[in-house]
C-alpha cells in the first residue's frame, strides 16, 4: 500500500481549539500529544479567547491538508470549522443544567441561554459523532439537546501524577483545593469548612498570586498561586487530602489528578463526581452542603492514618484502572479509526 493510501485509511486529527485557560485546554493538548505518541498525526490550532464570544473577529483557521478528522469542543462556533473532514464534538460539561441555575448571576444566565446554547446547537448539528466525558454529562446532553453521545472518560498521565515516596506527617493536616473560584466550584464553602476545622488543619488553594479570593478565608488558608505542572504535582504530593466542594463537574479532572497522586478526596455527592470517587474507598462524598459533615469527614481522615493510607492506595488503583490517559487516547483512536473505516467502505461500494 502506498504512503498516500495509508494516509487516507488512517485517522489524522486536527484540533481547532479556543485557548481559554481551562481544563479543556489541558484535555486538548494531552490528547493531541498522546495521539502523536501512538503514531497518529495530530495538531492543535489555538484560537484567541475572544473566538468564543466574538467569533466573527477571528479568521477561520486553515485546516491542515493532511487532516481527515476535526475534533472540537462544543463551544466552538461552527463558522470556525473548515469543511472537508469528519467532525467529532466533545461535551465537557453542561452549563445549562438546572442544578447550576441558582448559582448563576443574571449576565451568565443570559450569556448561556442566548449565546452558548445556540452555539452548541450549531456544532451538534454538524458533528458526525459526539462524545461526553462522563455518563452524567451524557445524560445532561441528551436531556438538554436531545443528542446521544459516546462516553469516554477523561484520563491523566500516570507517569506525571503519581504519589510521593513518603508524605510528611509531622505538621498540620494539609488540605488542598485546585481550581477556579466560582459558585459552581463551591469555593464559597471553603471558608466555613476551614473555620469549623480550626487549629491543626491548613488549606493550600490555587488563585491569582498575591490575592485573597474570599475575604472570609481564615488564617489557616494560604494561596499557592497558579502553579505550573511540576509545582501542581508537588502540591498534590505534599497534601494529605483534596477538598473539592464543587457543585457541578462534567468529569472532575482535578479529582482524578489528586487520586493519581494518592490523595483521598472529600467532595460533594453530585454531578459526575460519584463516577470518579468511590465513597468510603477512595474518599468521602458528602450529601448536600453540610459544613459539619465536611469537617467530620476531614477530621476522621486526620485521626485514622490507616484509613487514609487505604484510601490513598485505592485512589491510585482506581485511576490506573479507569482514568489513565493511555486508556482515553486508545478509545479516541478507535473512534476516529471507525469513522475512517466507515468512509472507506462507503467509497468501495
Amino acid at each position: 500500500m502506498s504512503i498516500e493510501a495509508q494516509t487516507r485509511t488512517r485517522p489524522a486529527v486536527w484540533f481547532p481549539a479556543i485557548r481559554a485557560g481551562t481544563g479543556v485546554d489541558v484535555f486538548t493538548q494531552r490528547l493531541c500529544d498522546a495521539l502523536n505518541a501512538r503514531g497518529i498525526r495530530a495538531a492543535v490550532t489555538w484560537l484567541p479567547h475572544r473566538a468564543e464570544y466574538l467569533p466573527w473577529t477571528v479568521r477561520r483557521p486553515v485546516r491542515p491538508s493532511w487532516a481527515n478528522v476535526t475534533h472540537v469542543n462544543t463551544w466552538l462556533h461552527r463558522s470556525l470549522l473548515a469543511p472537508g473532514t469528519r467532525v467529532v464534538a466533545t461535551m465537557h460539561h453542561n452549563v445549562h443544567s438546572s442544578a447550576l441555575t441558582p448559582f448563576k448571576r443574571w449576565p451568565q444566565r443570559l450569556y448561556h441561554s442566548l449565546w452558548v446554547r445556540p452555539l452548541e446547537e450549531g456544532i451538534l448539528r454538524v458533528a458526525d459523532c459526539v462524545t461526553s466525558v462522563s455518563h452524567h454529562t451524557a445524560i445532561e446532553l441528551k436531556e438538554t439537546f436531545g443528542t446521544s453521545s459516546v462516553v469516554i472518560h477523561n484520563g491523566i498521565d500516570l507517569q506525571v501524577f503519581r504519589p510521593p515516596e513518603q508524605r510528611s506527617q509531622d505538621r498540620a493536616f494539609r488540605l488542598l483545593y485546585v481550581g477556579s473560584w466560582s459558585t459552581r466550584k463551591g469555593t464559597d464553602l471553603l471558608a466555613p469548612i476551614m473555620r469549623a476545622l480550626g487549629d491543626g488543619f491548613e488549606l493550600a488553594y490555587t488563585a491569582t498570586p498575591g490575592k485573597v479570593p474570599d475575604p472570609n478565608l481564615p488564617a489557616n488558608c494560604r494561596n499557592i498561586g497558579k502553579p505550573e505542572l511540576a509545582q501542581l504535582v508537588a502540591a498534590y504530593q505534599q497534601a494529605d487530602a483534596l477538598l473539592f466542594p464543587s457543585r457541578l463537574e462534567g468529569f472532575g479532572q482535578v479529582v482524578a489528578e489528586a487520586m493519581g497522586c494518592g490523595l483521598p478526596v472529600i467532595a460533594g455527592r453530585n454531578s459526575a463526581l460519584p463516577e470518579v470517587i468511590e465513597s468510603g474507598r477512595t474518599g468521602v462524598l458528602i450529601d448536600g452542603e453540610d459544613i459539619g459533615r465536611f469537617a467530620t469527614a476531614i477530621r476522621t481522615l486526620r485521626d485514622d492514618p490507616e484509613l487514609r493510607q487505604r484510601m490513598s492506595v485505592a485512589a491510585r488503583q482506581r485511576v490506573q484502572a479507569h482514568f489513565d490517559l493511555e486508556r482515553m487516547a486508545d478509545r479516541y483512536a478507535l473512534l476516529y479509526q471507525g469513522m475512517i473505516d466507515h468512509d472507506s467502505r462507503q467509497q468501495a461500494i
